[in-house]
This record gives C-alpha cells, sequence and structure tokens, in this order.
C-alpha cells in the first residue's frame, strides 16, 4: 500500500513539474527574434497582412518579429522552411489556401502540413466574387447559366493561374451548375483582372479585394459570392450556395508554427494574435480589404483546416490538375 502511495506521489509530483516547466516556457518566451514566413512574394495582400500583424506581436511580445518572403513552387519553398524549423515558436508560417489545396495538388510533397505544422490561429476569411464583363447581357447567376449552356462552346472564365482560388471556384461552380466553362490560366492577380477588364475572358472569380475598385467604378459586374456567408462589404450580393446549393470556396488566412512546438507556446501566440487583430490599423486593413475576422482558438482551427484540406481535394480532383 505505502509503494502504491508513493507511486502515486511522484506521478502527481511529476506532473506539477511538468506544468510548472510549461508555464515557464510560455513566461520566457520568445527569447530572440521570432521570424514569419510568408510563402508569396513582397508586396501582396498576404505580404501586407503579415507585416501589420506582425507589428502588433512584436508589441506584444516585447521581441522583433521579422516578415521573411519565400516564394515559390505554389507556396510551398515557405511551407516547408517552417515545417523543418526547430519547433520553439521563433519559425511561423503565415499563409492561405493554398497549404489545404497543395495536399492534394502536389502529392509528393516533402513535408505534409497535417503532420508538420501546428495551427496557431484562423485570423480571417474572404470569398471569390463571381464577376462578368459588362458587355455579357446577364443580371443574375441564373441568367449566366443559362447564357453559358446557350452559348457555342460555353464561355471562357479567368483566373490568377492553376490550382488557385480563382481557378477552383470556377470549376466548383461549373460542376454544380452544369454551365460550360473553359478554364484561361493567368500568371497572377493582374494579367487575370485585365483580361477581365479587356472582355478576354467573360467571367471571372477574383477576390473581393482585388475586384472591388471595379465595382465600385462600374467596370465589371458581380453576380454572387462564392461562400456560405454573405460579404461584409459586398452585402448585397447573393451567396452562390443559396441559388446552387454546394459551392462553397474560400479564401482565408491561417497561422502556423511546427509541428511539436508546445502547447503553452501554441496558446500565447495564439492569444496575442487574436488579440492583435482588435487594433485600429488591423481592423481597417481587413475591412479595406473585404476580409471578415475569425481569430479562432488552436483546436477550432485545426478543424477547419482539415475540412478544407477535404473540401480542397474534391474540386482539385474534380479540376483534374496537377502542380508542376
Amino acid at each position: 500500500m505505502r509503494t502504491k502511495s508513493l507511486a502515486v506521489y511522484s506521478m502527481l509530483a511529476l506532473a506539477a513539474s511538468t506544468g510548472s516547466a510549461v508555464i515557464a516556457l510560455a513566461q520566457d518566451y520568445p527569447t530572440r527574434a521570432i521570424r514569419i514566413v510568408v510563402p508569396f512574394a513582397a508586396g501582396g495582400g498576404t505580404d501586407v497582412f503579415t507585416r501589420i500583424m506582425a507589428q502588433r506581436l512584436q508589441e506584444a511580445l516585447g521581441q522583433s518579429v521579422v516578415v521573411d518572403n519565400r516564394a515559390g513552387a505554389g507556396s510551398n519553398i515557405g511551407t516547408e522552411l517552417v515545417a523543418k524549423s526547430p519547433p520553439d515558436g521563433h519559425t511561423l508560417l503565415f499563409t492561405t489556401t493554398a497549404v489545404a489545396v497543395n495536399v492534394t495538388l502536389y502529392p509528393k510533397l516533402a513535408v505534409d502540413a497535417r503532420k508538420d505544422l501546428v495551427v496557431i490561429t484562423q485570423l480571417g476569411s474572404t470569398s471569390s466574387v463571381l464577376t462578368v464583363h459588362p458587355s455579357v447581357p446577364v443580371k443574375s447567376v441564373q441568367d449566366l447559366v443559362a447564357l453559358a449552356k446557350r452559348a457555342r462552346g460555353g464561355l471562357n472564365f479567368g483566373s490568377n493561374g492553376s490550382g488557385t482560388s480563382s481557378h477552383l471556384a470556377g470549376v466548383m461552380f461549373g460542376h454544380v451548375t452544369g454551365a460550360p466553362l473553359t478554364h484561361i490560366p493567368y500568371k497572377g492577380v493582374a494579367p487575370a483582372i485585365n483580361a477581365l477588364l479587356s472582355g478576354e475572358v467573360e467571367v471571372a472569380f477574383p477576390g473581393v479585394n482585388s475586384v472591388l475598385p471595379m465595382l465600385r467604378a462600374a467596370k465589371v459586374r458581380a453576380l454572387a459570392v462564392s461562400t456560405t456567408r454573405r460579404s461584409a462589404v459586398l452585402p448585397d450580393l447573393p451567396t452562390l450556395d443559396s441559388i446552387y446549393p454546394g459551392i462553397d470556396v474560400d479564401q482565408w488566412f491561417l497561422m502556423f508554427a511546427p509541428a511539436g512546438t508546445p502547447g503553452a507556446i501554441v496558446a500565447r501566440l495564439n492569444a496575442e494574435t487574436v488579440k492583435g487583430m482588435q487594433h485600429p490599423d488591423v481592423k481597417a486593413f481587413m475591412l479595406r480589404e473585404g476580409i471578415d475576422p475569425v481569430g479562432s482558438s488552436p483546436a477550432d482551427a485545426a478543424i477547419f483546416f482539415e475540412r478544407e484540406i477535404g473540401k480542397f481535394a474534391n474540386i482539385v480532383k474534380i479540376a483534374g490538375v496537377k502542380g508542376e
């Protein structure tokens, strides 16, 4: 009996000491500069968002927070860099929907985002906007579907490139509605937008932030948003899902750390990031860019990420594309 009591006491003591060590670890963190890797080129919307949040984290954590742009390979270069970094909370990843799409798009990746990364939070989410050139004689989503079915060869839709949200939103739209759409990929946002403005393509699914200036200038016509919720900055537009159930394509922002990062550090990063999202500069940026704030817990963000991987796996298979 005495032996069992000693064993229980030892286990309790070990648990207490371990708990104290974890608390101490979180209190001591960070011990040096933090690097946030952005797997895209500098100057884009994700880069700007990251830099605004980096300033908030720097103020909260008392250490320098630097942004490191590692573009290339469809965002896989930067993602792999973070996944292979020491799991101590000093190297983080700020990325987009691409990290979920790439699990299926690139079947032979060096890292598995589901196993090699841990989610800190989902910061926000925005949608693609079903948009047409003003010359297209439609005023509703139903009109567009009917026109595409009548037109010989269907209609052309442009995207930022194969495997991007603007591509996969069009694929899902065509699959659910039966509208015959021919995909025309471009090398980035700017050429895709220019193709829509010039009438080179009749239809596109750009992100809210990309299309807002053109909508305000009446250079294009928006018909609906690709998410299951309405956009805060385009509240009058219906959701595609409300008209053709089953269409749901988000463009979102998640922050990750390498797998194995102590839970106490993940929890602190989550708390400080969510708190930072309340800063006026962050709120102003998100409103301007049409990003709906989320600020989820690590557990909720992990569930969301897993669900998005499955959703995009289905769309990528329908699209029949593979990463190069």
